[in-house]
């Protein structure tokens, strides 16, 4: 039955969905922090919070300044013709900033998708990065054995 367009008739009110509620004057709201099936705006993200005032960039967006830093700090080194310990510190500002989405609950543009899909990509990207800094030619810190009879048998001559 369409919703009456008369406020205060209780029966005729079309509930589009179980936990959107009537207010006061009888129209539908949702009481629910998940988004409707289709939105007509932009969400807010996830870490826009509302702790600092909009002039304390750094208070509020330190988490991803200091990720930033240590990446281009990193750069910086490989720039200087340190390639893995260069490498190795870009490596360790993904996984910072995987630890610091984890452990902190507002940190700013860090929060990109949500937490889950924030942590894996920092993190595995992260991981990646430093292990193949670590395995790099020449004088590799790191050795895994298999890896070089894989090699040998997926590539034949």
């Amino acid at each position: 039955m369409p919703a009456d367009d008369t406020p205060g008739e209780a029966e005729d009110i079309e509930v589009r969905d179980p936990v959107s509620a009537p207010d006061a004057d009888g129209v539908p709201r949702r009481h629910t922090r998940r988004f409707p099936l289709f939105t007509k705006d932009t969400a807010r993200p996830e870490g826009a919070g509302r702790a600092a005032a909009g002039d304390a960039l750094a208070a509020r967006q330190w988490p991803i300044i200091a990720v930033l830093t240590l990446v281009a700090v990193g750069l910086l080194v490989t720039a200087l013709d340190q390639f893995r310990a260069g490498t190795i510190m870009i490596g360790v500002g993904l996984l910072t900033g995987a630890v610091l989405r984890w452990l902190l609950p507002g940190v700013g543009m860090l929060a990109v998708r949500s937490r889950f899909t924030d942590i894996a990509t920092y993190g595995v990207l992260g991981a990646v990065i430093v292990l193949l800094a670590l395995m790099a030619q020449p004088d590799p810190w790191l050795q895994i054995p298999f890896l070089k009879d894989t090699l040998h048998f997926t590539v034949s001559s």
